[in-house]
């Protein structure tokens, strides 16, 4: 997997992008990251890439050419996703994520300001994409959320079982972990994870993740589909705790 950002900040996604899993998995050749800097295509004599937008209003807008050309340099092989990170886009989730691990390379454009020119979107852009709903001072930012969530979902980089089971994998958030001691500061671990029963430990976990998703995300079981032991469990549970599911 081939990441080419386009960037005025590539130290930003270097620096980021040289620690822990990341770095490690482009060691092993499974990733490989490259920045390209916006700033060195621009014909402006003062080097900007920005100006001030049509029909006036506030910020500046990032003009086209430097980014088409910036692209344009890289010669990108075909087929390929163009990402341009904005709060106009797209809401990212895992199951985009998913998809996009199955490109071979990925082209992530990082705006800033009042946003870039809307011919660039017209004319090269495949995916407006954004992470959430507010604004960030720019988009290296989420361009490290993708890259990140992307990477992880490349074969080799983790486990395959470990990413199986994350939250949003299975349509549910991830049940409680836990670890050595098994006592903290008058906390224990929940006993049925030292049964060694592995369908209890099983049925426990599926609970709790139901659990933790009605109590923080109840907006995910709308479109899960449940087993009818799950709709047994949350039926008898929302009784108990007067919840109209």
């Amino acid at each position: 997997m081939v990441f080419k950002v386009l960037t005025l900040f590539p130290e930003v996604i270097l620096t980021a992008t040289n620690y822990s899993i990341l770095k490690k998995a482009q060691q092993k050749g499974l990733i490989k990251i490259e920045t390209i800097n916006i700033r060195d295509f621009t014909m402006d004599k003062h080097k900007r890439t920005d100006d001030y937008p049509y029909g006036g209003g506030f910020g500046m807008v990032m003009t086209a050419q430097p980014i088409i050309d910036a692209y344009e340099s890289i010669k990108p092989a075909k087929p390929h996703r163009v990402i341009y990170l904005t709060p106009q886009g797209k809401t990212y989730t895992q199951r985009y994520a998913e998809q996009l691990s199955k490109e071979e390379e990925i082209v992530i454009i990082c705006g800033h300001y009042e946003g870039i020119d809307q011919r660039v979107i017209d004319m090269i852009v495949t995916d407006e994409i954004s992470i959430g709903d507010y604004v960030l001072t720019g988009g290296e930012y989420a361009a490290l959320v993708v890259i990140d969530s992307v990477s992880r979902l490349v074969k080799g980089v983790i486990e395959e079982k470990s990413a199986q089971e994350e939250s949003f994998s299975t349509g549910l958030l991830e049940y409680p972990q836990y670890t050595r001691p098994f006592e903290f500061r008058g906390q224990k671990v929940p006993e049925i994870l030292l049964c060694g029963d592995h369908d209890k430990i099983r049925k426990w976990r599926r609970y709790q993740s139901l659990l933790k998703t009605i109590k923080n995300r109840p907006d995910l079981l709308e479109n899960f589909k449940l087993t009818d032991e799950d709709r047994e469990f949350l039926i008898k549970y929302c009784e108990t705790q007067k919840i109209v599911l």
